[in-house]
């Protein structure tokens, strides 16, 4: 069976675990050529050998988002590779620490606006122009339900978010007639390694989330994948601009 993006390239960061994995393995079975970037070797590895264990085609780059020099060969690495970028999402982020606005540390802010808001735009910086050169393609940039509403003690994740939204509307402004549309997916809870790792009790913290949501559950990394290869395809040809919730009905309340 023909994949949808037979003969395509797609890029992905924080392709290591989570919902950046689940992309990458989502992209390769439907046909595109993926590099995994992380700053997580490992893991990254790893990602690449599942996607190979099912026939598909990838390669890993170790990548820090917030540096320019690793954004750089990364997008660098990818055409030299495979010849050509047609789609990007742009995943990797952070949690940051948990803590009220006026008792933020100014080292936690800082690292947290430069991973999931600076790493974001300095990927599109690289990204673009090689999309431009193939005359167009789609780009992804991952934001969250915390983007749309605020939320106690998260100070600098939900403002990071928030801006995602922003400069995708902006950089989906300035692009729509160049051919490439850009979008932002904005998951809710997920069942992903960085809620494990942030509970004591990780069956006890699902099923507090599960609670939140309105659907009853809390989300998988594959139903955000799935919206991501969606706003990447032809079949969102007319959406551009676009904050997608991916979030079980959580910011309709």
């Amino acid at each position: 069976m023909q994949g949808m993006f037979d003969g395509k390239v797609a890029l992905v960061t924080g392709a290591g675990s989570g919902i950046g994995r689940a992309a990458a393995i989502a992209f390769a079975r439907e046909g595109a050529s993926v590099v995994v970037a992380d700053v997580n070797p490992v893991q990254a590895r790893e990602t690449v050998q599942l996607i190979k264990d099912e026939g598909g085609e990838a390669i890993c780059v170790r990548a820090d988002v917030t540096m320019w020099s690793d954004v750089e060969d990364m997008v660098t690495t990818t055409v030299d590779r495979y010849g050509r970028l047609d789609y990007a999402f742009n995943n990797a982020g952070i949690a940051g620490e948990s803590a009220m606005t006026a008792d933020y540390t100014e080292a936690g802010w800082d690292r947290v606006i430069s991973v999931n808001l600076k790493g974001v735009w300095l990927c599109m910086k690289a990204e673009i122009p090689r999309m431009l050169e193939n005359g167009g393609g789609a780009i992804v940039n991952c934001s969250s339900i915390l983007g749309t509403v605020g939320f106690e003690r998260a100070p600098a994740y939900v403002a990071s978010k928030h801006a995602v939204i922003g400069l995708t509307r902006t950089a989906a402004l300035e692009y729509a007639r160049q051919g490439i549309r850009i979008n932002a997916v904005c998951p809710g809870f997920i069942h992903t390694p960085l809620i494990d790792s942030g509970a004591p009790e990780a069956q006890a913290m699902l099923n507090q989330l599960a609670e939140m949501e309105p659907i009853g559950r809390i989300g998988t990394p594959e139903e955000v994948a799935d919206a991501v290869t969606w706003l990447c395809s032809d079949r969102s040809s007319f959406v551009t601009g676009h904050p997608l919730l991916v979030d079980g009905g959580w910011v309709a309340r």
